[in-house]
């Protein structure tokens, strides 16, 4: 598959996580060619040395390597297959070419995928990634990788230049599945990280005083000591960027959605899972979810001080009744009340 030159790499979809993702790859001496419909992302990638083409049919003609990045698992099976207007990839695409899908798509959508490329001559993995836009910048991603054996051992020259970890989870699908169960746990921890900074902040806990506390005790995570709700303690935080993404909130709603549908068609009961993927759905829904997905800890403080509103008024409200009712009454001493 690869030379002296690199390999020759058709990569369809150059937003936010593919554009860099490409730029790497240009960088390691490989051949990119690219399509994606978005004016400015185009210009980001031809800027970063990547040769843009007309439709994606072209971009993928002559290559030993189809990578595909997009928005969701209707978008990838539309562009494999070709919508009327279009060939396809799979039928544009040469003989026996290995298509690497890097979407985060559900599981029934990987595996429809794959079939299909099997059935047009061609080799494919699943390989969704982790790490966000610093990690596709930094190369350093982590791809979950589902397929065959041989196709892994294929893709990984190529992998290994976009990211810091590559992980074979199985055959078809598992790389789809290992990303929507890592998306779990990372939604539902960042909630509660968040929700923990907010009760720190109600009891009188500065910021730095609890991640010094909590990143070197049994509270550590990830969604603490690098992606950090809160300005401050991790410079590198979208928090000290006003919630500029990283990862968005609304793509943690839509992985979560993914979840929600994987729990449904396995029967696996997950109430933390299925309760983040509402708090996550409601943030995108109110407008934030273009903002990175630790920007769920203003809704924490949004509710926590609604919640705080409504006690003050019942209070008062309260009071006043308490006051009218006893208006005019003896003393107790004198009524007989112990």
């Amino acid at each position: 598959m690869t030379s002296e030159q690199g390999a020759r790499i058709g990569f369809i979809g150059l937003g936010n996580m593919g554009g860099p993702m490409a730029a790497n790859l240009v960088a390691a001496g490989h051949f990119v060619t690219g399509y994606d419909p978005v004016p400015a992302a185009a210009e980001r990638a031809a800027a970063a040395g990547v040769r843009m083409l007309e439709t994606a049919d072209q971009a993928v003609a002559d290559t030993d390597v189809v990578i595909t990045m997009l928005p969701t698992g209707t978008h990838v099976l539309n562009v494999l297959s070709g919508d009327g207007d279009t060939l396809g990839l799979l039928a544009a695409a040469g003989p026996d070419t290995l298509f690497i899908e890097c979407s985060t798509i559900s599981v029934d959508d990987a595996n429809t995928a794959h079939a299909l490329m099997l059935e047009t001559g061609h080799r494919g993995l699943d390989a969704p990634v982790s790490g966000g836009v610093v990690g596709a910048e930094a190369g350093t991603l982590t791809f979950m990788v589902g397929g065959a054996e041989e196709d892994f051992a294929s893709a990984l020259p190529v992998l290994e230049v976009m990211g810091g970890r590559v992980v074979h989870c199985g055959g078809p699908g598992a790389g789809q599945a290992a990303k929507i169960c890592n998306n779990m746990i990372l939604g539902v921890s960042m909630i509660a990280v968040s929700e923990a900074f907010v009760l720190g902040e109600e009891l009188g806990l500065t910021h730095e005083a609890l991640f010094n506390v909590a990143s070197a005790a049994s509270g550590q995570c990830w969604a603490l000591t690098t992606n950090c709700p809160v300005p401050g303690p991790v410079p590198a935080s979208p928090a000290n960027r006003d919630y500029r993404p990283g990862f968005a909130a609304a793509l943690m709603a839509k992985d979560l959605g993914l979840a929600a549908d994987a729990l449904d068609s396995t029967g696996v009961q997950a109430e933390l899972g299925r309760r983040a993927g509402e708090i996550f759905r409601n943030l995108t829904d109110s407008g934030g979810g273009g903002e990175d997905f630790s920007a769920v800890i203003k809704t924490i403080r949004a509710a926590t001080g609604a919640a705080a509103d409504s006690s003050t008024d019942n209070s008062s409200s309260t009071d006043n009744s308490n006051n009218s009712d006893t208006a005019g009454q003896q003393p107790a001493g004198k009524s007989g009340a112990v």
